[in-house]
């Protein structure tokens, strides 16, 4: 893929979410700290849905930029070839086999060999919000993970990287460590069995899509669906518990 973006374009959104997350959880804190509370950090944790709504318009906004400078529009990455439709939905079929327990079994599993019990975990993650917070999370949250998060690693970043000259596997392991280690920063709690917890939960999951989204970029718009629908059920959680 031929690119006529800023050189450093790519190293910018491989960690900006990384760096975004970081601030507006930042911000949120400032907030608790001058409306005179003893526990802002802690109390900024529950906000981190916010903090990724914000992230993925900030990254939404640069991606169509990024990719009106090279001549493209970033809409089409969704469009589905059609000639291909029946040949890679059967190989969604097998990759979700493969993908649900990755995504699902590493999370457990590391919840409850870091905190004994991998609801302890989950309680530090998902916080009550106020009705508002919790119903605008649970209607952006996933849409906007769904046409954010993978396009930013394994569309923008991942060939560009590729393309100035770097061996795959130092940009395969990049994408999917920075993929996984997102997640320390959503929320950041400065402990070091959260902040373990967050880094290795999804790191064989981002390590099986970005090999899959290399191989087939145009499964974007059918990953997209699915991401939607697996943020959907940490969303949902929101509702439980808001106030």
């Amino acid at each position: 893929m031929k690119t006529n973006s800023k050189p450093q374009s790519p190293w910018l959104m491989l960690i900006i979410r990384c760096v975004l997350f970081l601030a507006f959880q930042s911000m949120i804190a400032l907030t608790f700290l001058l409306n005179g509370s003893p526990a802002a950090w802690s109390n900024s944790a529950a906000w981190w849905p916010l903090s990724v709504i914000l992230t993925n318009l900030v990254c939404l906004a640069l991606l169509i930029r990024l990719y009106q400078q090279e001549g493209q529009r970033f809409w089409n990455i969704f469009q589905i070839e059609r000639q291909f439709i029946k040949q890679d939905l059967l190989f969604l079929l097998g990759f979700l086999v493969i993908a649900g327990p990755l995504g699902y079994l590493p999370n457990i599993l590391s919840a409850r060999l870091l905190f004994g019990d991998p609801q302890i975990a989950l309680d530090l993650l998902v916080r009550p919000l106020p009705a508002w917070a919790a119903i605008a999370s649970f209607a952006l949250f996933p849409l906007l993970q769904g046409l954010v998060e993978i396009p930013t690693y394994m569309l923008y970043v991942l060939p560009r990287l590729e393309d100035r000259g770097m061996r795959s596997w130092v940009v395969l392991s990049l994408v999917s460590f920075f993929l996984s280690a997102q997640h320390m920063f959503a929320p950041f709690i400065p402990d070091a069995r959260f902040i373990t917890y967050r880094l290795v939960m999804f790191l064989p999951f981002a390590i099986l899509v970005v090999l899959v989204m290399r191989a087939r970029p145009r499964l974007m718009p059918y990953i997209a669906v699915i991401h939607v629908l697996m943020d959907m059920s940490v969303a949902v959680m929101f509702l439980l518990v808001m106030n």
